[in-house]
């Protein structure tokens, strides 16, 4: 009995010694983001997940503007945000596309504390069949507008920061489409994946200025945005996305915000999405040294399981086209 209660610890001291290891080294360190009485500006914050966020935000007592281009639906989305919350949204209507634009509308509603940059557009279709305007506009929606809204922000979100001692927040928002590429998302999944590069350099720059990033990872949601995207979505593609549950936009909301308010740098949005939050960790920031653990000992398995759905997935695109081809 004594030597297999020894044998125990002999196996448990090196992840106890691995557990205290990334306590120690795990950076950056652990912060809230308080939301009460602060700004949080949203874009694309008209529908969806932007508006969900914006709605949650302001329930619990931030002051909130939305961003978005249709000057309509950003008062309808005032509206219900008063009618929900009591609170006076403010709406600002700018193409992120335009950063002169963006710039002006910033300077009307004053310094940030939480800037969510949640615009997106998605158009899927194979490289091949896709219009290079297409690609275009995806890229200067997704990537460039979040360029955009972060260099309009962080000047005065870095002053500000200086004037209150509290913690700011730039979240962005990505997709899982942007931790793994997936069949006629080509475009789409090269914005995305662009954004982490941004936010894991951007987290380096801003960390002693007391912002912190966060690099949010929703997988299909039921939005407007999906419900276009669904029109032209390649069959095999359906195929693929199936592989990860949906989601409903107010609990993507919830997470995200949640995950703002830890100041996580990756925030999955469902199972899958941990799953490959884990896989995918490679040399992101984290600073949970509990997760940090589940990264170290799941890195193996993970890469296992990624390569069982490789494995699904490019056997469905064979017997995709070999159906086509006895059409």
């Amino acid at each position: 009995m004594a030597s297999l209660f020894f044998l125990f610890l002999l196996l448990l001291l090196p992840l106890v010694v691995v557990l205290l290891l990334l306590a120690v080294i795990v950076r950056p360190r652990p912060v809230r983001i308080p939301l009460k009485g602060r700004h949080v500006l949203v874009s694309g914050g008209s529908s969806g997940i932007g508006f969900a966020l914006a709605r949650r935000a302001a329930a619990e007592g931030a002051r909130v503007s939305i961003l978005a281009r249709d000057p309509d639906r950003l008062r309808d989305a005032c509206d219900a945000i008063r009618r929900d919350t009591g609170v006076d949204a403010a709406a600002l209507a700018a193409d992120v596309r335009d950063p002169a634009a963006v710039a002006r509308a910033l300077e009307t509603v004053g310094p940030v504390d939480v800037l969510v940059c949640n615009q997106g557009v998605f158009v899927p279709q194979e490289l091949e069949r896709q219009s290079l305007e297409e690609v275009r506009f995806m890229v200067e929606v997704n990537l460039m507008g979040t360029f955009h809204l972060i260099k309009a922000a962080l000047p005065a979100m870095k002053q500000r920061g200086k004037e209150t001692g509290l913690p700011a927040s730039i979240a962005i928002m990505s997709s899982q489409a942007g931790q793994v590429g997936v069949y006629g998302y080509t475009a789409y999944s090269a914005t995305k994946f662009g954004l982490r590069g941004l936010a894991e350099a951007l987290q380096h720059e801003v960390i002693m200025d007391n912002i912190h990033v966060t690099l949010i990872f929703p997988p299909d949601t039921d939005t407007p945005g999906l419900a276009e995207e669904l029109k032209r979505r390649p069959e095999i593609t359906n195929v693929i996305a199936a592989s990860s549950g949906g989601m409903k936009a107010d609990d993507v909301a919830q997470k995200a915000l949640n995950g703002i308010k830890s100041a996580q740098f990756v925030v999955p949005c469902n199972f899958e999405g941990t799953m490959l939050s884990i896989a995918t960790a490679g040399l992101s920031p984290q600073r949970s040294y509990l997760m940090a653990f589940n990264e170290v000992l799941g890195a193996s398995l993970m890469r296992f399981i990624g390569l069982c759905f490789q494995w699904n997935w490019f056997s469905a695109i064979e017997k995709w086209h070999a159906k086509k081809k006895r059409k």
